[in-house]
């Protein structure tokens, strides 16, 4: 595989252009954990995730990484399927890292990735990794988009460095 600017742009793209199927896994998945930990937990829009998008494509270096592991998991496909189901999981677990950011996003991004992998079927005509691909979006999105109230106060274990 050879990665240009030109491509990078066109994963970018295609990203983009997944809205209408990753923004519902997202608001799904954001919905059941938000259940599971007794919270509630903001949907996500369409134009939020673009944005999102957008914002992770304009760090070149992050961009050429996620271009990357978008572009081998549309193409990935094994003969079977199983064989190859630990690659799809591999790609897929450290594509919602990269894209989820700095820890604790990134271990709650592989985390929620393996959650929303469990909830998420391709279509008989994709390629074994779309599916894959689709919760590492929705799991990586999901940890950058705003709306889990913990993330959006301060943290009380902050040290003020005049201490």
């Amino acid at each position: 595989m050879k990665l240009t600017r030109e491509r990078v742009v066109a994963e970018r793209n295609w990203v983009r252009d997944r809205a209408d199927v990753v923004v519902p896994i997202v608001n799904a998945v954001r919905d059941d954990l938000g259940a599971v930990f007794e919270t509630d937990v903001d949907s996500v829009t369409q134009l939020q995730y673009r944005r999102e998008v957008d914002t992770v494509f304009s760090d070149g270096d992050l961009a050429v990484n996620v271009a990357a592991m978008v572009a081998i998991l549309r193409e990935l496909d094994v003969e079977g399927d199983y064989p190859g189901f630990v690659v799809d999981e591999l790609l897929g677990r450290e594509l919602a890292a990269t894209i989820a950011g700095t820890q604790p996003l990134r271990t709650l991004g592989e985390a929620t990735f393996h959650y929303t992998d469990l909830q998420v079927h391709g279509e008989r005509d994709e390629n074994a990794g779309v599916d894959d691909l689709e919760a590492a979006l929705a799991a990586g999105f999901q940890e950058r988009i705003p709306g889990w109230d913990w993330t959006e106060r301060e943290s009380p274990f902050g040290v003020d460095p005049e201490t």
